[in-house]
């Protein structure tokens, strides 16, 4: 079974390195992480970087693609035909499409979300329903094959939901014990609705000075 992570320069670390730490426990897994270039990609932070060995044609039609998000690398890969070319020949061809965060975009900017319900990150939300889809406020939706992740930390909790599909739910939940996930945050602000106005606006504050 392949499963291919696309990467682009300005993605957020997590929502590529939560669901591969979960696919990658899928025994057989074939993963692959692709690029328009191979070679180092820098994430977001800029810290550090991702390598890629494989370009996207040499990866056309993986049974399982994960696209993650980000923010201003993002939107230029929503732009970039070359990446949406590709992620319209790999779902059409798919078992699942997945995407992490503002991944959903990219998605989106495809055609793939058209007339589906999904999720992103909460800031995401109004340009998410610009594609022609119902936004639906969990951490994970599932709208036939296409599964969707809301903001960078949820990508774990769609890797398990998708291992469970793709073999089932003990082996989901022996990964699942294999990487010990099992959150229990010391504090209850992981939505807007919990964290309450004061929060929300440090949160875009931080978002924006990322840009």
């Amino acid at each position: 079974m392949q499963i291919a992570f696309l990467v682009y320069e300005g993605m957020t670390t997590l929502d590529l390195i939560g669901p591969y730490e979960v696919l990658n426990g899928i025994p057989g897994a074939d993963v692959r992480f692709v690029a328009k270039k191979t070679g180092e990609l820098r994430v977001d932070s800029k810290a550090f970087g991702i390598v890629v060995d494989h370009a996207l044609a040499d990866v056309p039609r993986p049974d399982v693609f994960v696209v993650p998000g980000g923010l201003e690398g993002t939107f230029k890969a929503a732009g970039d035909e070359e990446i949406l070319g590709w992620v319209r020949e790999a779902h059409a061809h798919s078992q699942f499409t997945t995407s992490v965060c503002t991944g959903s975009l990219i998605l989106g900017a495809a055609g793939v979300l058209e007339g589906k319900n999904a999720t992103t990150h909460w800031a995401a939300v109004p340009m998410l329903e610009q594609y022609g889809c119902s936004y639906s406020p969990a951490r994970v939706v599932e709208d036939g094959k296409v599964i969707t992740a809301a903001g960078v930390s949820s990508g774990i909790d769609m890797g398990l939901t998708l291992a469970a599909r793709l073999t089932d739910d003990d082996t989901a939940r022996a990964i699942q014990l294999g990487i010990e996930y099992d959150p229990q945050p010391p504090f209850d602000a992981g939505s807007p609705e919990k964290a309450g106005q004061q929060i929300v606006d440090l949160a875009m504050a931080a978002l924006s000075a990322q840009m």
